[in-house]
């Protein structure tokens, strides 16, 4: 359970019959409810341990957390980290003769 000090919405008691008054409250009631449940709110931590880091930002959410070589990065939308990055090169030939 969250600990976010969250005022939940009260939904109303149900006619017996169908009214648009109701209808209309259950729907803000539950907008609410789902607007609340969208927000992260804030947090403040004393202590924290992340566990099963991903290795890279493949398939994470914009904001998420991953790890490199144990540095703890987060995925921003202008800053790829793509997986598995390698490049090798060559330009010419070198000759090496000995006396």
């Amino acid at each position: 359970m969250s600990n976010r000090r969250l005022v939940l919405p009260q939904f109303p008691t149900a006619p017996l019959e169908y009214d648009v008054r109701y209808m209309a409250e259950v729907v803000r009631s539950f907008s609410v409810f789902l607007q609340q449940f969208k927000n992260p709110g804030d947090a403040r931590h004393t202590a924290l341990t992340l566990t099963n880091l991903q290795e890279n930002d493949f398939n994470l959410e914009i904001g998420a957390v991953f790890q490199v070589d144990g540095d703890l990065k987060i995925v921003l939308t202008y800053k790829p980290h793509p997986v598995g990055v390698l490049g090798t090169g060559s330009a010419g030939s070198v000759t090496v003769s000995t006396p």
